[in-house]
């Protein structure tokens, strides 16, 4: 006798997950293979192997990684690369407080969350129809991101002379475009799509007159003081876990 077929809901649930594993796969892909570059540059910026992979592996956040080896290589203090970084990596608290009732994690899993918590497990957990799914792409992206990206630095680290200029390879837009991708079908309403413009003219202006990170911060409170003046809408409630997620 033939297999019977998946329930219509089964067979949707199914369905659901390989989107998703699929989103977070090229994600993290795109923003693994940038890490070639960090891993090259931090070497050219004077750093061993050794503080290279210790600054992927414990601050695992691309944009402070580039900030203090940015600020180290053009002869700044450590005192100014350590703070800009920091400054970089306080988006990564404001993303903390939008995943806590998504993940609805205790104890370690709560630690690991916290280290794996960037913008693109943000971008992927946030993008899902369901608390399920978003567990799912959270840690899927998370660790795909932090496996990938700490392979491809030792790699650019290695091999950072013989690869030359990242930037000559695309590799400098591949993470930004995946991001992208990912972000844009969400600017479905009109005050998504306003916050998205917002938060790119505050960011351009800021650029040439701020220190790396203040243009983040920027952009960052234009969506807050749009979603604090907005009045809220009653929305449904996330549906809970599917067996198969991860929790």
């Amino acid at each position: 006798m033939p297999d019977e077929p998946l329930a219509p809901d089964a067979g949707s649930a199914v369905a659901a997950r390989g989107a998703t594993l699929r989103q977070a796969l090229s994600v993290s892909i795109a923003t693994a293979l940038y890490g070639v570059s960090f891993g090259a540059l931090a070497i050219a910026a004077g750093l061993g192997l050794g503080p290279t992979m210790a600054l992927s592996l414990l601050m695992f956040s691309g944009g402070s990684q580039f900030a203090y080896i940015g600020i180290a290589a053009s002869g700044g203090s450590p005192t100014a690369a350590i703070a800009t970084a920091g400054l970089l990596g306080v988006r990564n608290g404001l993303y903390g407080l939008q995943l806590s009732p998504l993940l609805a994690l205790e104890g370690w899993r709560r630690v690991a969350a916290a280290h794996l918590t960037i913008d693109e497990s943000t971008a992927v957990a946030a993008a899902q129809p369901t608390r399920g799914l978003s567990r799912v792409g959270f840690w899927w992206t998370g660790l795909g991101v932090f496996v990938g990206w700490n392979a491809m630095t030792f790699a650019g680290a290695l091999l950072g002379d013989l690869l030359g200029d990242p930037r000559r390879w695309g590799l400098d837009a591949a993470a930004a475009a995946a991001f992208l991708a990912l972000v844009w079908p969400r600017l479905a309403d009109p005050l998504s799509r306003w916050a998205a413009a917002g938060a790119v003219v505050v960011a351009l202006a800021l650029v040439p007159v701020t220190p790396p990170g203040i243009p983040v911060l920027g952009a960052a409170v234009v969506a807050i003081v749009l979603g604090w003046r907005t009045p809220s809408t009653p929305t449904a409630t996330p549906s809970a876990p599917s067996p198969g997620a991860i929790t």
